[in-house]
């Protein structure tokens, strides 16, 4: 797990106004994004065990309090759809019920399962700005809807030192900002407004699209939202760091 720096800047964030995009992606503004770093890929199966094995389900001091609240009405134990059989941990996906796969990204991961794991390695959730930042030159490829795997697959060969890996398909990843409008963001009249604008309550944004997101749907400002508490998604952790 490597980090990447980025050094403080004011960045453009959201649709240029080229081509398609949800009205939540504009206006488009000038955001001031301080210096950060970002692991370069996102937590894996086999580093989300670790979390599981250090009883992170069972710590309060890791979770918020609306989290710690749902683990325990809901007696979470480990990410949605895992399974424990004879001390192995298995995963029923759309393809059956198989063996974790410790290389692979961790799927099917709440915002409260994603903070307390960040807070459990030192570390904390990006920001969306962050990620919009440091997606500004990433090309548009991974593992989409298109490719036919139906599920997260393994990074691929090490890329170079200050390359970011999977910040597109794969699994949504959770970032620590409340979806809510950009400013000068106005809902539009109609069926339209109706699509975004009523959700801007309790709900997070997710960034980067998944292996069940189509390749020509997704954008580096594309905002997806969810409610904390969700797993059934797509959706992952990649942490990030504050400069030391």
């Amino acid at each position: 797990m490597n980090f990447i720096d980025f050094e403080e800047t004011t960045a453009e964030i959201g649709h240029d106004g080229s081509g398609f995009s949800y009205d939540n992606e504009s206006p488009r503004h000038r955001a001031l994004v301080p210096a950060f770093s970002l692991a370069r890929r996102p937590v894996t199966n086999g580093e989300y065990v670790k979390f599981i094995d250090a009883d992170g389900y069972a710590r309060s001091e890791f979770w918020l309090s609306l989290g710690w609240m749902t683990v325990n009405e809901q007696r979470w134990q480990a990410p949605l759809y895992w399974i424990k059989r004879d001390g192995a941990w298995w995963n029923f996906t759309l393809s059956g019920l198989r063996l974790v796969d410790e290389s692979e990204p961790v799927t099917h991961i709440s915002y409260f399962e994603s903070d307390a794991f960040a807070n459990w390695s030192g570390a904390r959730l990006p920001t969306e700005f962050e990620w919009e930042r440091a997606a500004l030159n990433c090309p548009i490829e991974g593992n989409f809807v298109e490719s036919e795997k139906f599920h997260p697959h393994p990074a691929a060969a090490p890329a170079q030192d200050r390359q970011l890996m999977q910040m597109f398909g794969d699994v949504w990843e959770w970032t620590r900002s409340a979806y809510s409008p950009y400013p000068g963001y106005r809902a539009a009249p109609g069926a339209l407004g109706e699509y975004n604008g009523k959700f801007m309550c309790n709900q997070y944004v997710l960034r980067g699209g998944s292996c069940a997101t189509s390749r020509s749907h997704i954008r580096r400002t594309y905002r997806n939202f969810f409610q904390p508490e969700k797993r059934w998604q797509f959706t992952g952790i990649r942490l990030a760091r504050d400069p030391s």
